[in-house]
């Protein structure tokens, strides 16, 4: 049974979650306290992590970010649960090592999907999608043992999410590869959410874009369908 741990200062919101998982299967706990939360953490070691953004002098992004620094919990899935809808507060959440993200008021079939995706990621699901091997195409090498991409000699430190987009872009280099697959392949259900994949390209675009040529991208945006990877680079 996975074992869940919800961080929200709002106990309703708590409730509202514990009971609709625990009727999934699930085995969940929950703090209103984020230093409490974090110390629930390292005790429990939960199956997956949803936390709150704001909650007082402590918010979620330093939660998250304490998480990923600390060896013993730094792989837990985390789901960030917030109002802060707006793009530079994804991709803060996204800085601080989140895997996922859902905006309120949020429906709670939605959140029950993208939990049995993340568990079901973490689990089986993602060795079927793991790179073994180093993989090199045109300018561009995948190291997988320390999710690193190389552009030419330079290299850059990506998140697992964001090494798995990128293998997923690869391995269907020079192809466009819509948000619907890019979500099937990488996250594990079938909702479009353009939103999400949109956050995590413009990341890993700039992470790219950091140590390659600053005329030479790698990733296009086809509007209305998706995303097509050129390993060679194109200049824009």
């Amino acid at each position: 049974m996975s074992k869940i741990l919800i961080i929200d200062d709002d106990i309703a919101i708590c409730e509202l979650i514990k009971i609709n998982l625990e009727l999934q299967g699930y085995n969940c706990i929950y703090s209103t306290d984020p230093v409490r939360g974090f110390a629930l953490i390292k005790q429990e070691k939960p199956n997956l992590v949803i936390l709150d953004v704001m909650m007082g002098a402590v918010n979620g992004y330093s939660v998250a970010q304490k998480i990923r620094q600390t060896k013993e919990i730094e792989k837990t899935p985390i789901i960030m649960l917030t109002a802060l809808g707006e793009l530079n507060n994804k991709l803060e959440g996204f800085n601080s090592g989140v895997d996922d993200y859902i905006t309120k008021p949020f429906e709670i079939e939605e959140l029950k999907a993208r939990v049995l995706a993340l568990l079901n990621r973490s689990g089986e699901q993602i060795d079927s999608l793991r790179v073994k091997e180093i993989l090199s195409k045109g300018d561009i090498t995948l190291i997988p043992e320390s999710y690193q991409v190389q552009i030419l000699d330079k290299k850059a430190q990506l998140t697992p999410i964001e090494f798995d987009i990128l293998n997923v872009l690869m391995q269907k280099e020079g192809t466009m590869v819509s948000s619907k697959v890019l979500l099937k392949e990488v996250w594990g259900y079938d909702e479009d959410n353009i939103d999400t994949i949109r956050v995590h390209i413009t990341h890993l675009r700039s992470k790219i874009n950091k140590i390659s040529s600053s005329k030479n991208k790698y990733i296009q945006t086809i509007y209305g369908g998706g995303y097509r990877l050129l390993a060679d680079g194109i200049e824009e």
